[in-house]
């Protein structure tokens, strides 16, 4: 049986990227989403590219739903080599102008999302004593920036849970890792919401979510007494 690797948020920019890397790397790959519907034209492309795969429809802040995840996983393919946490909604806005829903809907994306994923993945591994979880996170991870409240709430506390993850789990054979996006993806939906941010970015100014990809196989492949716990990207010319 191939090594498995989940992918929770397996959109059409950074996760589906990592999907058919891990896939030409010879894994089994597991794409997760609410909408799982929308999974089919990436299905089919690993498919065609001669990759095993499955599509599970789940919503990361729901308990139930999560653990229907990993025990779809482990029936098709065992227990996961690799977990990575993708979930990549955003709220922008200013304060005065976001509500409780919309505060409340990050806060459940990322930081619920994340631990509920975490605490699956490490309920799996744990018997077995290796494994990787990686948690992909933003710019909001550290800083504040104006109308991103709701967002970066939701980031930091993603942060929070992974850092105390890897502390908790690192000692047992487990690698946790977080990985700060500190620039703007290159994906359709960013320049339909945000098209006057990609414009300021400038040639080379976005991240190539192939790059993304390449960097968290990197860190799952990290050899036990060199591991790192978090790491940031940027392009570049990214101020910072």
């Amino acid at each position: 049986m191939p090594n498995c690797a989940v992918v929770v948020g397996a959109g059409s920019g950074t996760g589906a990227e990592l999907a058919k890397l891990l896939v030409d790397e010879g894994y089994a790959v597991v794409l997760a989403r609410r909408d799982g519907a929308s999974l089919a034209p990436l299905v089919t492309e690993i498919e065609q590219r001669g990759g095993s795969v499955l599509a599970v429809a789940a919503d990361a802040s729901d308990q139930v739903q999560v653990a229907h995840l990993f025990d779809a996983t482990e029936q098709r393919f065992g227990t996961p080599e690799l977990v990575v946490f993708n979930v990549a909604g955003i709220h922008r806005a200013p304060v005065v102008e976001t509500s409780v829903e919309q505060f409340k809907a990050m806060w459940q994306a990322s930081s619920l999302g994340g631990f509920l994923v975490g605490r699956e993945a490490a309920q799996r591994m744990l018997p077995r004593g290796s494994g990787s979880i990686l948690f992909v996170g933003a710019t909001a991870s550290l800083k504040s920036s104006p109308e991103f409240a709701a967002f970066g709430a939701g980031k930091h506390g993603l942060r929070a849970v992974a850092g105390s993850l890897a502390r908790e789990l690192g000692a047992r054979g487990i690698h946790v890792g977080h990985l700060i996006i500190d620039g703007i993806i290159d994906v359709p939906r960013v320049h339909q919401s945000m098209p006057e941010l990609v414009t300021a970015a400038g040639e080379g100014g976005l991240i190539d979510p192939k790059s993304i990809a390449s960097t968290l196989l990197w860190l799952h492949r990290q050899p036990s007494d060199a591991w790192t716990f978090e790491l940031d990207v940027r392009p570049y010319k990214e101020p910072w």
